[in-house]
């Protein structure tokens, strides 16, 4: 695929635009992918590999698209969410079994997941693969998209009749196309780290709530869990220079020993933590996606599932346009993408932002209502479905893959 204008072209190959990619291979449509890093090799399996919760509804989505087959004989099942306030009264507790489903969610390794997206996607012939490349600045027209490539040391053009902007919470084409991005500094950092407990995690996936912010232990392969600690940024340094045992003893210390002594700890690394909204996420020829759109807090583990769903809205309804013959990138496509991704986006930023707002609050009135409002939550059937249904990605209105459904059988009455 060498000259003409591609339809879609992606600038950025990471999980969401390589599920995008993905997800419009089986459309008659030339589709371009242009991204930074050559993909991760298939190595053999580390103690520290990062991991990715991933929700039924993501999971149904990576299924309809494809790729599920082979990422979940790798993934580990969470059957119940245990939630908690420490040193205060007050749980809550979902179970897979109580709605309807076999899991919660998953736990993925990052290069398992990224393996499978690329296997289908270099494997498809109607995606261009250019990497690794980078998009040094993109042209709009009403007719398309001109886009300025950098690759093997050489510069071309490509035009476009969509450019899918998907390279990240810093990208810098975001700010080329002129969209601002709002940012909102938590003063947090999380450590990401593995550890092995002496007890099985029995599938369990607990969120622990303390004074620096949340605590995730995710279940995860060969008995390991997967650790998201959020400290205060000026805790960190201090926090990562202590040895193994003194930084599993300060672990524990928070965690508790429902998983008995925390025995093994792998390496550890950081990222300090903010919320990212772009001002617009669409505008002529072009759509923001990902991160690029909006890179949330990591409670709950809400970022990449909703990334997940808005790749599969976009998707339906470019596959609503091949099925008229109308143009992927017109800006009716676009504004009714928009208005479609409202409402989910809206609430899982305003559910995270609040739960970590909350959960950090010093006043001690807002501390004890916390535990009150767990307890609450436990006890009313309707607050735990509506919980758990925004966990689970399966709330508001679903498109066909977030449904499981196949992609081409879209139709703009869904």
């Amino acid at each position: 695929m060498t000259s003409g204008t591609r339809d879609v072209l992606i600038a950025g190959g990471g999980l969401i635009g390589a599920s995008l990619a993905v997800a419009l291979a089986p459309l008659a449509l030339r589709i371009a992918v242009v991204e930074a890093q050559l993909a991760a090799s298939a190595a053999q399996p580390s103690y520290d590999d990062r991991s990715t919760a991933i929700s039924e509804g993501s999971r149904r989505v990576l299924s309809a698209i494809g790729v599920w087959p082979r990422i979940g004989t790798a993934a580990t099942a969470i059957r119940s969410i245990h939630v908690s306030d420490r040193g205060r009264f007050g749980v809550t507790r979902l179970e897979a079994a109580e709605h309807g489903v076999t899991a919660l969610g998953y736990v993925v390794e990052n290069r398992v997941l990224g393996a499978a997206l690329w296997q289908r996607l270099t494997a498809s012939p109607s995606i261009e693969v250019i990497a690794p490349g980078r998009v040094l600045d993109a042209e709009l027209r009403e007719e398309a998209a001109s886009v300025s490539i950098e690759s093997d040391g050489a510069q071309r053009t490509l035009a476009t009749r969509l450019l899918v902007v998907a390279d990240g919470a810093h990208s810098s084409l975001r700010e080329r196309l002129g969209v601002r991005a709002e940012r909102r500094e938590y003063g947090q950092v999380a450590i990401v780290v593995n550890v092995t407990p002496r007890r099985f995690h029995q599938h369990v996936a607990y969120e622990r709530f303390t004074d620096s912010g949340p605590l995730a232990f995710l279940p995860t392969t060969n008995g390991r869990c997967a650790v998201v600690w959020t400290v205060w940024a000026e805790e960190a340094d201090e926090i990562l220079a202590l040895d193994d045992a003194a930084f599993l003893a300060r672990l524990q210390a928070l965690f508790g020993h429902r998983l008995g002594t925390l025995l093994r700890a792998g390496r550890r690394s950081t990222w300090p933590l903010e919320l990212v909204t772009a001002e617009q996420q669409t505008g002529e020829r072009f759509v923001v996606l990902g991160n690029a759109a909006h890179a949330l807090h990591p409670v709950g583990g809400q970022g990449f599932n909703l990334a997940l769903r808005d790749v599969a809205v976009l998707a339906e309804l470019i596959a609503d346009a091949v099925a008229k013959g109308t143009d992927p990138g017109e800006g009716a496509l676009l504004a009714r993408y928009a208005s479609w991704r409202h409402d989910d986006q809206a609430r899982s930023v305003g559910f995270t932002d609040g739960v970590v707002r909350l959960f950090t609050n010093p006043f001690t009135p807002v501390k004890a209502a916390r535990g009150a409002g767990l307890v609450a939550l436990d006890l009313l059937p309707f607050a735990k479905e509506a919980l758990a249904r925004q966990s689970m990605g399966l709330a508001g209105r679903l498109p066909r893959l977030a449904r499981g459904l196949p992609l081409e059988c879209a139709t703009t009455t869904t």
